[in-house]
């Protein structure tokens, strides 16, 4: 397979380094390492220069051990970031037949939280081929405070198959101290990794043979093992006329005696190769291309070669020398070197390698040599040019942290000054959102030019939009939008073509759909907000389309299915052209959901079977949620062995641990698990799932997993844990307005529902419950109307029965009322001193007399008849 520029530079940030020949061996210390595999964590901490990523390097080549390595910078201190190249790393070693899942997981990332990413990450490396040592090296680079956090509770939870290793010049900035106490620790410190008098001799008889004994053992006592110390004074002293009076002078702490030292040797190469590291040295990467956008030369490959021969602290990044490194303590004299010294070299480098890494599409590169050489213009043009590629991975900090790049007296263009204030958004900060907003809106009213001063109105309202659609910032929004909707013209496309939804499978489940609010106001806003993109020729756009598939979702949940099908035919047509799967797949099986609601079974199959021929066959997240539609509409209509199939394909277990991203699926096989009788496995799915639903905010999740809950509780008679999981699902259901998500549930949830009314009537409540306790009961009351209309439509459609044709016993309606209460036949049996049996026969004769088919059609019925009296 041809790699991507990006791609060459993932692969030499996770390719173990290269170790070299003529290391010498450190068993001491390859042994505690050895050691520490069988803990939780080794820690290799010591200043830059004493051999960490070689002391690693080498034992890794040596034990044969399965590794992934990842080669950090200060780019990491992003946790979306920071978790993709880990999880990078880590992905051949996960087993090929759970390949796919993962990297469904991987892509999943942007849309879910970093604690609810991690958990699903943590189950996913069950599947590690083989025990595997996760090296992340040089990680005090990391300054963010949340990826320490995560860092420390992937420590603590991550399977004991995977042994992680952690390399840096810092103590860790979170406690370790329960892994020290529970000896699950291993830890090498600056100490144990000085080399011994041995391991000098060793290294100087392969490095500086020239060298007499008691030269080396001055050296050793000199540096007192230091590494890069003893290495440096070797290449010093090729060239040394007096050894003994440079031995002598050869002291100091490390740092002061690397400066002295990475000075005398400079000083003593040919001007060619002193330039060529000092113009390079403004490379964190450096391969021939690179080296010679910044020289000006053509001889980079030669010149990279001739460093290394020499052992001029050159680290290789991968198998094939494509990618370089200079040693930290190396690159850091020269950088200093540079700037202190020649400015001018130290910007025009920056700049030209901005320019290189730009033309070869290396645009994360060229946006740091941009700002580092202060060229804004140049940083701006390239960050417009990636934004949208960034945006889409989800490394929203990485972002802002160019943005905070720019000086703050920097004029952005209106484009990216908008875009800041959107990744404020996005990223939740909504004080710097804020500010950020209150700057545009002056710029705004001091804007003459009217036609400027309108589009930047028009990329205000973009932005409020966002805002309102991620906090519901209602009153904002109508204040900012009155008047302005009929002068609204986008400010650029890039800000109308942003993928909102990237795993789930409805938009109302994402945070751009209010992760299941529902109000009049977001309908309202919604219609305003979608007419001013259609009325200025935008009505196809992304963010257009999606407002669009959340209203029509958000009319289906308001069982108003009129108004929902007509905005569906509308996404459909353009989600079908542009095949945009985050919404094409939820428009599919929001229709579908309609037909079958609507009576028209096989049209709701049809739809899904339809989508899925369109979808590419790889995109196993959108093809899954295909699936999961239609097992359950097999489910709805009994036919177990069917959807039995259907799930068998989406590979998820009643053992497994459920991870979010994949909710739809895991409540999927619930409901399975619940059709087969197998209760017990299928709370446990929703009991796993639940904190991270909620963690999550997702009221769409929270309710229909305190719904499903609710039946399976009541029907192992568990009647007080059923009745207060169906009012979570109540409360959720009654602030939103929800009808489907009880009426698609069907008859057993209409049973837990008139049971719910009789238990909150029985319920002793204090005032301040009194009257949230209240509400709910009529919100209940309201849907078991809902469910009688829909029996009254049954009925009316096949029967026009006048009356009885036997009049009822008095213990037909005993039963009766029973079952209007949603007694189960068990309590019914107990409560009218029956068999189970002659409860079912009793329910027979009681429906033939009536002319109906179930419990609901039979109350109503009654009701009709006048044959029950009203509470």
């Amino acid at each position: 397979m041809t790699r991507t520029p990006e791609s060459v530079l993932l692969y030499s940030k996770t390719s173990l380094p290269f170790p070299r020949k003529s290391l010498v061996e450190r068993s001491r210390l390859i042994e505690r390492l050895e050691r520490g595999v069988h803990g939780r964590l080794t820690l290799v901490s010591a200043p830059a220069g004493f051999g960490k990523t070689t002391l690693l390097g080498q034992w890794l080549g040596l034990s044969g051990r399965e590794a992934s390595w990842v080669s950090l910078e200060e780019t990491e201190s992003d946790p979306v970031r920071f978790w993709r190249y880990v999880s990078e790393a880590l992905s051949p070693r996960i087993e090929p037949t759970a390949r796919q899942e993962y990297e469904q997981l991987i892509r999943s990332f942007p849309s879910v939280s970093t604690s609810t990413f991690l958990d699903a990450f943590i189950n996913q490396l069950r599947f590690l081929s083989r025990p595997t040592v996760l090296v992340l090296d040089d990680y005090h680079t990391i300054a963010e405070p949340r990826v320490h956090e995560s860092v420390a509770y992937f420590i603590e939870h991550k399977p004991f198959d995977l042994h992680l290793v952690l390399s840096g010049r810092s103590e860790l900035p979170f406690s370790i101290s329960r892994w020290v106490a529970r000896d699950e620790l291993a830890l090498i410190d600056a100490a144990q990794l000085l080399f011994t008098e041995d391991e000098s001799e060793s290294f100087y008889s392969s490095a500086s043979p020239f060298l007499e004994s008691r030269h080396v053992r001055m050296l050793h006592e000199r540096t007192e093992g230091w590494i890069t110390g003893l290495q440096l004074a070797s290449i010093s002293l090729r060239d040394a006329e007096d050894r003994d009076t440079f031995i002598e002078r050869f002291k100091g702490h490390h740092r002061h005696v690397a400066d002295y030292l990475f000075h005398e040797v400079v000083a003593t190469l040919p001007e060619e190769v002193r330039h060529f590291l000092y113009a390079t040295s403004a490379l964190r990467r450096l391969d021939a291309k690179a080296c010679d956008a910044v020289t000006g030369r053509a001889d980079g490959r030669s010149l990279l070669e001739r460093l290394k021969s020499q052992n001029l602290f050159l680290v290789s990044l991968d198998d094939s020398d494509t990618w370089f490194r200079y040693h930290h303590l190396f690159a850091d004299f020269l950088r200093n070197r540079v700037k202190e010294a020649e400015p001018a070299l130290w910007r025009n480098a920056n700049l030209a390698a901005a320019r290189g890494f730009a033309a070869r599409g290396l645009l994360d590169e060229a946006i740091d040599h941009a700002l580092a050489a202060e060229d804004y213009e140049l940083a701006e043009s390239c960050l417009a040019q990636h934004a949208p590629n960034v945006l889409k991975l989800g490394e929203f900090p990485t972002l802002l942290r160019w943005f905070d790049c720019f000086p703050p007296e920097t004029k952005l263009s209106t484009e990216m000054s908008l875009l800041r204030t959107f990744l404020y958004i996005v990223t939740g900060q909504r004080e710097s959102a804020g500010r950020s907003l209150a700057k545009l809106e002056t710029q705004e009213r001091e804007t003459k030019d009217e036609d400027a001063r309108r589009q930047l109105r028009s990329g205000l309202l973009f932005v409020k939009s966002n805002l309102l659609f991620m906090f519901g910032e209602f009153e904002q929004w109508m204040a900012f939008s009155d008047g302005i909707l009929d002068e609204f013209l986008p400010h650029t496309p890039f800000f109308y073509s942003f993928n909102y939804n990237l795993t789930e499978p409805f938009a109302r489940r994402t945070a751009f759909g209010l992760k299941g609010m529902l109000s009049n106001q977001t309908e309202e806003i919604g219609k305003l907000f979608v007419g001013a993109l259609e009325r200025h020729g935008w009505g196809d756009s992304l963010i257009s389309l999606y407002v669009l598939q959340a209203l029509a979702e958000g009319y289906y949940e308001w069982d108003r299915f009129e108004e929902s099908a007509e905005l569906l035919r509308r996404v459909e047509r353009a989600s079908r052209y542009n095949l945009v799967p985050g919404l094409f797949v939820p428009c599919r099986i929001t229709q579908a959901n309609l037909y079958w609601a609507s009576g028209q079974r096989a049209l709701a199959y049809e739809t899904l079977d339809e989508a899925r021929a369109l979808l590419d066959k790889s995109d196993d997240i959108w093809t899954g949620y295909l699936t999961s539609a239609k097992a359950r509409f097999f489910l709805r209509e009994g036919s177990l062995s069917m959807a039995k199939k259907e799930v068998a394909k989406l590979r998820v277990g009643a053992k497994d641990r459920p991870s979010y991203h994949r909710e739809y699926d895991y409540l999927t096989l619930c409901r399975l698990l619940s059709a087969q009788r197998k209760e017990p496995e299928a709370l446990r799915l929703l009991e796993l799932l639940k904190p991270q639903t909620e963690r999550e905010g997702n009221w769409m999740g929270q309710a229909e997993i305190s719904l499903l809950q609710a039946v399976l509780l009541d029907r192992m008679g568990r009647r007080e844990q059923a009745m207060n999981a169906l009012r979570e699902a109540l409360t959720i259901g009654e602030t939103n307005a929800y009808i489907r998500t009880f009426l698609d549930e069907e008859e057993q949830t209409e049973k837990l529902l008139r049971k719910y009314t009789f238990w909150i009537s029985e319920k002793e409540s204090s005032e301040e419950d009194a009257g949230v306790a209240a509400g709910l009961k009529t919100y209940a009351e309201e849907l078991l109307a809902r469910f009688m209309g829909k029996a009254f439509e049954e009925i009316a459609a096949t029967t026009e029965q006048p009356a009885l044709v036997e009049p009822l016993t008095r213990t037909e309606i005993r039963l009766l009322d029973l079952i209007r209460q949603g007694e189960s036949n068990k309590r019914i049996a107990e409560k009218m001193s029956l068999s189970e049996g002659s409860v079912k026969v009793y329910s027979s004769r009681l429906y033939g007399k009536l002319g109906v088919s179930s419990r609901t059609q039979a109350v109503v019925a009654a009701q009709r008849l006048g044959l029950l009296q009203d509470d």
